[in-house]
């Protein structure tokens, strides 16, 4: 099986559609549930404040204590492994790529603090005294005024999610917090996952993997899955797509990007971007952001 999957499918979930710049939400599960791997086209930071919970990302496990801060970049497979009945509660924001990425933002990347999490290769922050601190009572002032109906209720919001950003991009900045290590993972899955993704252009089948990786391609394929929730195959889909739209957006033709992010045959490109993102890849070139 080579790289080049003829249908393109995502075995795992792309859940929910952001129509607005960013959205909160503060759930609290009181009887334990069974979430899938999935993944969402817009960035999520969660905070979590309760629980006794397992984060797995990208082939990565954290074990999540209260108040932790996680960042997942859009695009990423996820999903919370919830071990016993305590209430799992957290407070998660969705922000859109085209917000956070805006052309009226270039002079200031609120989106540094994601870079930073693939730079440091983790994706969960840990902060002494996070309760008691700024970034946090501005994230509480902002979920209260979800229910402000006052003058200018809309710009209000926008002014303290924007200053939670600031304050959360200065804390990667400033080293403030930490980033955590993953837990006990499959450093060879780890390993092919950086692989995969360094190399996404590039002709790649499970054969090539197991030699260069000096493993069983049996035992490959059934670790991968394992691990990830997704195959190999799939996962270097959605990746590739993804990687399409970001050049696409950069303003690169559509069959260039076709052939840049790896498909050997636009046709196939085509009907898969379509699929996947509900719009051609002419349409998506028109897309600002990032």
């Amino acid at each position: 099986m080579t790289q080049h999957s003829p249908t393109y499918e995502p075995e795992y979930e792309k859940l929910g559609y952001l129509n607005q710049n960013f959205r909160i939400f503060h759930p609290r599960d009181s009887v334990q549930r069974e979430f899938s791997y999935h993944y969402h086209d817009f960035y999520k930071i969660l905070i979590f404040l309760k629980g006794d919970v397992t984060y797995y990302i990208e082939g990565k496990s954290y074990a999540l204590a209260p108040y932790d801060i996680v960042l997942i970049n859009a695009g990423e497979v996820h999903r919370p492994v919830v071990h016993s009945s305590r209430t799992y509660e957290r407070i998660i924001i969705y922000v859109s790529p085209e917000y956070l990425y805006s052309p009226e933002k270039s002079h200031c990347d609120l989106g540094r603090c994601f870079a930073r999490a693939q730079q440091e290769k983790s994706n969960v922050l840990r902060m002494p005294s996070v309760k008691s601190s700024k970034l946090f009572s501005v994230l509480k002032e902002l979920e209260d005024a979800l229910n402000d109906t006052d003058y200018a209720k809309e710009l209000y919001r926008e002014i303290l999610f924007l200053q939670f950003m600031v304050l959360l991009n200065r804390a990667t900045l400033h080293d403030t917090l930490h980033f955590l290590e993953t837990g006990k993972a499959n450093e060879k899955i780890l390993a092919i996952l950086t692989y995969l993704n360094e190399h996404l252009a590039e002709e790649i089948s499970i054969d090539f993997l197991a030699e260069h990786f000096f493993t069983n391609k049996y035992y490959l394929m059934h670790s991968f899955k394992k691990e990830t929730g997704y195959t190999i195959g799939n996962y270097l889909a959605i990746k590739r797509l993804r990687f399409a739209r970001e050049l696409l957006r950069a303003g690169m033709p559509a069959t260039q990007a076709c052939f840049e992010c790896g498909f050997l045959n636009y046709s196939t490109f085509f009907r898969a971007y379509k699929k996947h993102f509900g719009e051609s890849p002419i349409q998506g070139k028109n897309i600002p952001g990032g």
